[in-house]
């Protein structure tokens, strides 16, 4: 590289959609930083079809055979969720860096699994949350860490999203055992960790959910209130029954509401910012991103590469990448059982530390007074 920085070889292990719709194109974005050099599906013919799209010279059925022989610094996940803890460890074992789609895993017992596989200095694994990484979300954490907006008093989290039967067609999706939960664990959680990551840990959580018009063995949607540490209260909705979708976030302060209006992702332009009445419109100005970058996989890709030069753990990746994870065990807990969840109760001994539905305690269309 002409600025000294390392170029990494990259293995893109699935090739579904999501690797050629955004990890190619966050890869090409990069300056020659990464290089694809292998990629990995269980059925040949369409990751030798993907090879010979995007010029890659090797492509594999077998994920360890690839990693013997290509040896990649660096392998992005894109499989069905059921296998992202086998592949994950596969490659950290081999000595790769890991960046893996969402969900991480299927629960926190796998989450921290893979955790004893990490090494200090790397290789580490990461996981895909774009929506951290725009200006806008950078620029309000940076003022919510110095206090410049207030406190933190009331939230809404919402993902009101449209998935008919024909989605569910795919044998994976709709299963716990494959996908590890519904709209909460497969939709909802991108906007959920933006959340986390802006307003920090939670206390407690009271939920409800049902299945009430897919035929699934998951959720459809989920509603819960959330307590914080900070003492703010926020209200969460993740669904795929609207027909009018939409990502919806809002934070009140006691200086200032922000909110976020899109739908998989946003620039500066999604962004409102709202003062209270008397805050000088010269404090109140200088609140606005100086930036407009839009979240991405790109510029989620290009942070955790600088990671990788300086050999330290990447954002969303240790205790900060299971933020997410444990939000939705809280939520689908107490949903399934009817209580509410204190976040220090999800460790091992919990049957939902291990499984999700709590080893098959959900029963599809009814929990928690919601009936299909």
């Amino acid at each position: 590289m002409p600025d000294g920085r390392k170029q990494y070889r990259v293995a893109i292990v699935g090739t579904g959609a999501i690797a050629g719709g955004r990890h190619i194109p966050a890869i090409q974005a990069q300056g020659g930083r990464a290089k694809v050099v292998a990629v990995v599906d269980v059925d040949g013919d369409r990751a030798a079809a993907f090879a010979a799209e995007w010029g890659v010279e090797h492509s594999y059925t077998d994920l360890d055979t690839m990693l013997a022989a290509d040896r990649p610094d660096l392998a992005i996940i894109c499989t069905p969720p059921s296998v992202h803890h086998d592949g994950v460890q596969a490659c950290l074992r081999a000595g790769a860096w890991v960046w893996c789609e969402k969900p991480p895993v299927l629960s926190l017992a796998e989450y921290d699994d893979l955790m004893t596989d990490e090494r200090d200095g790397g290789p580490y694994v990461g996981y895909v949350f774009q929506h951290r990484f725009g200006s806008a979300a950078r620029t309000l954490r940076e003022h919510i860490a110095a206090g410049a907006l207030g406190r933190p008093l009331v939230g809404i989290c919402h993902t009101l999203w449209y998935r008919d039967d024909a989605y569910y067609e795919v044998p994976w999706r709709g299963k716990w055992e494959t996908e590890g939960g519904g709209p909460t664990m497969g939709h909802g959680i991108h906007q959920m960790d933006l959340m986390l990551s802006l307003l920090g840990d939670w206390r407690e959580i009271r939920a409800m959910m049902g299945t009430l018009d897919r035929r699934i063995a998951t959720e459809d949607v989920s509603l819960a209130a959330v307590s914080f540490e900070s003492g703010a209260l926020v209200s969460v909705v993740n669904s795929v029954l609207s027909p009018r979708e939409v990502s919806y976030l809002r934070f009140d302060f006691s200086e200032a509401t922000v909110e976020v209006s899109h739908l998989y992702g946003y620039d500066n332009s999604h962004w409102t910012w709202t003062p209270l009445r008397g805050v000088a419109e010269e404090r109140a100005a200088g609140w606005l991103p100086t930036t407009d970058v839009r979240s991405s996989h790109n510029v989620q890709l290009a942070e955790f590469l600088d990671s990788m030069d300086r050999a330290e753990r990447p954002a969303v990746s240790g205790a900060d990448g299971r933020r997410s994870l444990e939000l939705i065990t809280g939520l689908y807990q107490s949903a399934i059982t009817g209580s509410p969840v204190n976040r220090a109760e999800l460790e091992p001994g919990n049957p939902f530390y291990t499984q999700l539905d709590g080893g098959g305690r959900y029963s599809a269309g009814v929990t928690a007074g919601v009936t299909r």
